[in-house]
């Protein structure tokens, strides 16, 4: 038997995962490390930190599995995208904390850039809107703010990466300075037709050249490890941004196949092939993980707080203990009595763009309890991405495609049966589980066997993607656009006038 081996690294934990070839989890392990957050709106990591995570879960995970590294064909690694990270090219230590896809510091940026009419120049070669999400900004911060660092950055002395950039300078000893087209399309300085990074967009962000790595197809062979690391020198031979590693892990190869993840965010991702196609509702084209130097495209829609709104309701609210048991308190009521929970905890993602709305609670009555709160909380993860799949299928039909026919799901939150339930519900179309639901490491390992001949094509992973559960739409379509309409009634009031 073969085995694949994906490093896992998202926003609250490090995880790695031993595959077979038939795409079976053999083994699992996992960290969390800290979120820090010097003041509102900011969130980093400690980039060390993130490293020495994902280390210690390898190697847990090959002792897990009782396997050696031999036994390993090649490394898959999928990211948490848009993190950013400034180190010094000779001491690989960092300058300044990791500054996370979520924090929002770099909006002042965006607003000015604006404001200088150059959001078309960005959209335009990028698929992206201005926004404080993405790495340049949180890299021109960085630039601006630590000291030292611009003089530092023009001598050519400083490197900068997304998360998978950094581990593989890690897992190198500094001999690799690499990403593949799926992170670098999340940098707002991709050129994403060329898969170059753009001389203009670099100019404007005020971004040395010297600092970026090279750009790799996803399925590449990127770098050999270091020996010492894990008891044998490994290839690297996939690398995808984790939303797009999960389009890919979902086999949605196609134009047309669309998957949500519900993790930390909700992540909605539809294939449209190598067509370049930027949207009119609000959603962002980015690069799809590419398994050959052919750019492939996918339509995204983000949603900032997705089951970071039951963590909310636990640590914030101490409405519950542990998250899992959410689904019991929702279920306790028949339906959440009339109240609409938005969780703009830091701001509005796809297809809104608020950077300005708050969280709002609305509806609330002399009756209502922590139940109906709980079942708000969770309607409002389906509420926010059906929101986006409207888009999404706006979009695919302007384009002379067709509305999306089904979603695939994954993600931690997508075992709630309830949940899914409700998500189907206001959709309108089937809701498809997979056996398989760690599709972003998944993914991470099928590109990875794509490099090194453990799969011949797209069509034998196709093959391997086998259904859990459907869970079909119940509600009568009258009703679930009623829903959606009480849903962009409490979205108008996150806004003040």
């Amino acid at each position: 038997m073969t085995y694949l081996l994906a490093l896992d690294q998202g926003t609250s934990s490090s995880r790695s995962i031993v595959f077979d070839q038939d795409g079976h989890i053999v083994a699992m392990a996992q960290r969390e490390f800290r979120q820090i957050y010097p003041q509102p709106g900011w969130v980093e990591h400690d980039p060390k930190e993130i490293w020495d995570t994902q280390l210690a879960t390898a190697r847990e995970v090959l002792q897990k599995a009782k396997l050696q590294a031999k036994d390993i064909a090649s490394i898959g690694i999928t990211n948490q995208r848009e993190t950013t990270v400034v180190w010094n090219k000779t001491t690989g230590e960092p300058i300044y904390n990791a500054i996370v896809w979520q924090d929002r510091r770099a909006e002042p940026t965006c607003a000015e850039l604006r404001q200088q009419g150059k959001e078309k120049t960005f959209q335009q070669k990028t698929g992206l809107i201005l926004d404080a999400y993405f790495s340049g900004t949180k890299l021109k911060w960085i630039l601006d703010h630590v000291p030292g660092a611009r003089e530092s950055a023009q001598k050519g002395e400083l490197a900068f990466g997304t998360i998978d950039t950094w581990l593989m300078w890690q897992l190198t000893g500094g001999q690799a300075h690499v990403t593949d087209v799926s992170n670098a399309s999340r940098t707002l300085l991709l050129n994403v037709n060329t898969n170059t990074w753009d001389e203009e967009l670099l100019q404007i962000l005020g971004v040395p050249r010297e600092m970026l790595p090279d750009v790799k197809p996803s399925a590449h062979l990127f770098c050999h490890t270091r020996a010492d690391l894990l008891g044998a020198s490994l290839p690297v031979g996939g690398v995808a941004g984790d939303q797009q590693s999960a389009l890919f892990g979902q086999a949605c190869f196609k134009p047309g196949l669309a998957k949500n993840t519900y993790g930390t965010g909700c992540f909605m991702l539809m294939h449209t092939g190598t067509n370049f196609q930027l949207s009119a509702n609000g959603l962002v084209t980015t690069s799809a993980a590419q398994p050959t130097a052919t750019p492939e495209f996918a339509l995204e829609g983000s949603v900032f707080i997705g089951g970071a709104v039951v963590q909310w309701l636990r640590d914030g609210l101490n409405a519950i203990k542990a998250s899992g048991e959410v689904q019991q308190l929702a279920e306790s009521v028949p339906d959440a009595g009339g109240v609409m929970f938005v969780p703009a905890f830091t701001g509005l993602g796809a297809p809104y763009w608020k950077a300005d709305a708050r969280g709002a609670i609305v509806g609330l009555t002399r009756g209502t309890t922590v139940a109906h709160i709980a079942r708000a909380a969770l309607e409002s993860i389906a509420f926010q991405s059906a929101a986006l799949l409207q888009a999404m299928s706006r979009d695919a039909v302007a384009a002379g495609g067709s509305p999306v026919a089904e979603l695939r799901v994954d993600g931690g939150a997508c075992v709630n049966n309830l949940l899914m339930q409700i998500q189907a519900d206001l959709l309108g179309i089937p809701v498809v589980r997979p056996k398989v639901i760690e599709t972003t490491a998944l993914g991470a390992a099928y590109l990875a066997g794509l490099s090194c001949g453990v799969y011949k094509n797209l069509d034998e992973l196709s093959a391997q993607w086998q259904v859990d559960r459907t869970f079909r739409p119940t509600l009568p379509r009258a009703r679930a656009q009623e829903r959606m309409a009480q849903w962009e009634h409490a979205v108008r009031m996150t806004t003040a006038p």
